[in-house]
């Protein structure tokens, strides 16, 4: 079977089988867009692609990976001196489409190219091992990293994915997220194609055009869900939906019970990384608990090891550094062999740097960021997630983040940034102390009007710790 379902018969045609901001196309439209530009590109060593929300992002993807040419999608919000470095590190040949770089000579290929002029249809399938994605990272330790996304990896993780969400060609898949990133990309489009589901891409993630979408199934980040329960008659909207995901970043669990509560179903969450795409979820015929990011998909395995390598127990409780290996993983970091090496265990683990609890039953709970979100306090470890959510239980504030920042005797101390109007530091102090242990209070709270967060709703850390 090739990479897409969608286009092998696999599915039942229409004139909107697609449909992206508005403009829709049936599949075999697509594939003859795509096999069109795919003619112009074969043998490139690479192609950019900027990765706006628009039918020709699609069909320039769908060409590069009909042609066999690794295809590196660009932020469309990445400023002048990242999209050098990703154009420059990828080796990028060709532009595809109408990208609005003035800055970039590269020669460009149009998305629009008259149909059925040779194309690539009846072409051979690519070797499964071959790269389909350069993905770059959001390069918090440094610029960017591309990670090489072997056909392999896709094929697993969608197929995965669609056993444990039962997703068949019946569903209707509706999003609204970047397609710049495994989420809005692979999981929105290219698992679309694979299962051969009708997708309607809404542009915005707005929920007005959730609500209006009649879809099956919906993916979301945590911002979009917050957002779609607080407009309430939008929410009860999707009740008629299948199922209602969630990833890219923990989903507060006040954001959890309001979307059970409106749209009738508990929502799936899952987790993954650019360099593993998605390991973990919940099943839509599973156990659907706030907070967790439920089991391994078929192909993956998992372990938690402490600091000092240790394998760590299975009680729910105990933090543990998260390793990942399987079937769905990238195949290195393009260019850098140390970090590659330095990114797996040497009996060939993916350390994914992100600290997690599992219970007996196997459950998975993310608790952060190994590097950001496990707080040294007064020779104790606290996650922050866990800190968040004691914060969240007060009805004065909306959102809450929590960092760990350099203190002379603590070593470091909790301090919790806050949305909301009516918030008292004061009071929130004393609310977390009564809920959890003592040394898990935050020392300061500051009351901000925003958090800043990337393009797929992660509050950046970092840029608080600065403050």
């Amino acid at each position: 079977m090739s990479l897409f379902s969608a286009f092998d018969g696999v599915h039942t045609d229409s004139p909107s089988a697609l449909t992206v901001h508005g403009e829709s196309t049936s599949w075999a439209g697509l594939v003859a867009s795509a096999d069109a530009v795919a003619a112009e590109i074969g043998g490139s060593r690479a192609v950019a692609v900027s990765g706006n929300a628009t039918l020709d992002t699609v069909i320039a993807v769908v060409a590069g990976l009909r042609a066999g040419v690794p295809v590196v999608p660009v932020p469309s919000d990445a400023g002048p001196m990242e999209r050098r470095h990703i154009l420059h590190d990828s080796g990028a040949e060709i532009v595809l489409g109408d990208s609005g770089w003035g800055d970039v000579a590269l020669p460009t290929v149009p998305t629009r190219l008259a149909t059925g002029t040779g194309g690539s249809a009846g072409a051979p399938e690519p070797p499964e091992s071959s790269i389909a994605l350069i993905m770059y990272t959001s390069g918090t330790t440094g610029p960017p990293k591309g990670a090489m996304i072997p056909r392999s990896a896709i094929a697993a993780g969608l197929d995965g994915l669609a056993r444990a969400w039962d997703w068949t060609p019946d569903d209707h898949v509706v999003h609204g997220l970047p397609l710049f990133h495994v989420h809005g990309l692979i999981l929105g489009v290219l698992g679309s194609l694979r299962v051969g589901s009708k997708l309607t891409h809404t542009g915005r993630p707005t929920p007005e055009a959730y609500a209006g979408a009649c879809g099956s199934l919906y993916f979301g980040v945590p911002t979009v869900w917050s957002r779609v329960v607080a407009d309430v008659s939008s929410a009860r909207a999707l009740r008629g939906a299948r199922l209602l995901v969630s990833g890219s970043a923990p989903l507060p669990v006040s954001v959890f019970d309001e979307m059970t509560a409106l749209t009738g179903q508990a929502p799936v969450e899952r987790y993954g990384m650019t360099e593993t795409l998605i390991t973990l979820s919940t099943r839509a015929a599973g156990e659907r608990r706030a907070g967790h990011v439920g089991l391994p998909i078929d192909g993956v395995e998992t372990r938690l090891r402490s600091d000092h390598g240790e394998l760590v127990q299975h009680d729910g409780a105990t933090i543990g550094g998260l390793e990942v290996r399987g079937d769905t993983l990238f195949t290195g970091y393009l260019n850098l062999a140390e970090a590659t090496a330095g990114a797996f265990t040497d009996d060939g683990w993916f350390v994914t740097g992100d600290a997690v609890t599992i219970d007996e039953g196997g459950f998975h709970r993310i608790v952060g960021r190994a590097s950001i979100d496990i707080i040294k306090t007064g020779g104790f470890k606290v996650g922050a997630g866990e800190v968040e959510a004691a914060l969240l239980t007060h009805g004065s504030i909306s959102e809450a983040a929590v960092v760990g920042v350099p203190d002379a005797d603590l070593g470091e101390r909790i301090v919790g940034y806050v949305v909301g109007d009516d918030a008292d530091p004061a009071a929130l102090i004393e609310h977390v102390a009564s809920l959890l242990s003592m040394h898990k209070r935050p020392r300061e709270v500051v009351v901000v009007e925003s958090l800043p967060r990337n393009a797929m709703g992660k509050v950046q850390k970092r840029l608080l710790q600065q403050r």
